[in-house]
């Protein structure tokens, strides 16, 4: 019989990535298409069925060999029902994602957040490879993460384990985050927040900077405030530090209750890689318990944005197979 594979589903804002994947962890297909969020996303599940069908179709399979449906969903998830309780790019509550997949493709579906999933495909096949005690954080528009202890996700009571993006990092007078709190690390460390950082650094000195020339004539991006950070800019290499300093308390207050092996870093604010990662190391040992910043490695995430799709694959195989006998 020739090998089953797995199906990883990433749901994000404005594409939904999927592949096919081997019971080994290797991509055999991989593809996107458009989120449509019309309607409060309610089509979503019915177009990633006909995607999948039009794959197979394209590849000459069938759905016999097909094991499962592992899906990232941004926002919390109950473990009991795989539904999503809110994920307000999408325009969804209490989304019975699981439920509706499932009907749509005949399919066992397991589901879980996005920031997650990220977390176990860097595990499996990534940057944590061999760690079974990890924390994961993706620096995109917002900040996002995920925690493994002993190889399993920490879910929590009620879905929102490993939401590190909201740890407070300015408990006074800090900016309003999407959350409905304010001082979250997201407004920080996210690319919205070191571009806010920027802007605010350019408006109170008037100091010379690469950046204040050119936010004069375009929007200013996080790669740019990291570049000029690169060229010996003060002001930009000023607002790193800065998203560095919060980033590593949050992280070294975090290991000190986990005590990692690993801390995975990846989204978009990764690409900046040892202009983040250097500041980043000296001030989480500056506040990491000596032991456990002596056990911990800091790594940027080698996935990209596969990580999301591996994840799930890993999903299905872990809590689906289990429940079939595999020939």
């Amino acid at each position: 019989m020739e090998e089953r594979w797995l199906v990883g589903v990433d749901i994000g804002g404005t594409t939904i990535k999927m592949a096919f994947i081997s019971l080994q962890g290797d991509i055999i297909y991989s593809w996107e298409i458009d989120t449509d969020i019309i309607n409060k996303g309610k089509h979503i599940p019915a177009s990633i069925a006909r995607s999948i069908d039009q794959k197979l179709e394209e590849l000459n399979q069938t759905k016999n060999q097909l094991v499962g449906i592992g899906i990232g969903a941004p926002g919390p998830v109950n473990s009991e029902d795989g539904s999503v309780e809110v994920a307000v790019n999408l325009g969804w509550e209490r989304f019975l994602l699981q439920t509706i997949l499932e009907r749509e493709t005949s399919l066992p579906v397991v589901v879980d957040n996005d920031a997650n999933i990220a977390a176990i495909g860097e595990m499996w096949k990534g940057a944590g490879k061999s760690a079974k005690n990890l924390i994961c954080v993706t620096l995109g528009t917002g900040v996002g993460g995920g925690i493994i202890v002993n190889g399993e996700v920490v879910n929590g009571v009620n879905g929102a384990g490993g939401e590190i993006g909201h740890i407070t990092s300015v408990p006074k007078d800090g900016s309003p985050c999407n959350c409905g709190k304010s001082g979250c690390l997201e407004t920080v460390a996210s690319a919205t927040g070191v571009v806010r950082l920027a802007i605010e650094e350019l408006a109170f000195t008037n100091e010379t900077s690469i950046l204040r020339d050119y936010y004069d004539g375009q929007p200013l991006s996080a790669k740019r405030v990291f570049d000029a950070a690169n060229e010996g800019d003060e002001l930009a290499n000023r607002v790193i530090g800065e998203v560095a300093y919060h980033l590593g308390l949050a992280l070294a207050n975090l290991a000190n209750g986990l005590n990692p092996e690993k801390i995975v870093i990846g989204g978009g604010v990764s690409k900046a890689g040892d202009t983040l990662l250097k500041p980043l190391k000296e001030e989480f040992i500056q506040f990491a318990f000596p032991r456990v910043a002596h056990g911990v490695k800091i790594v940027i995430a080698t996935l990209g944005n596969n990580a999301g799709v591996i994840g799930g694959a890993w999903l299905a195989k872990e809590k689906l197979i289990n429940k079939l006998v595999l020939q």
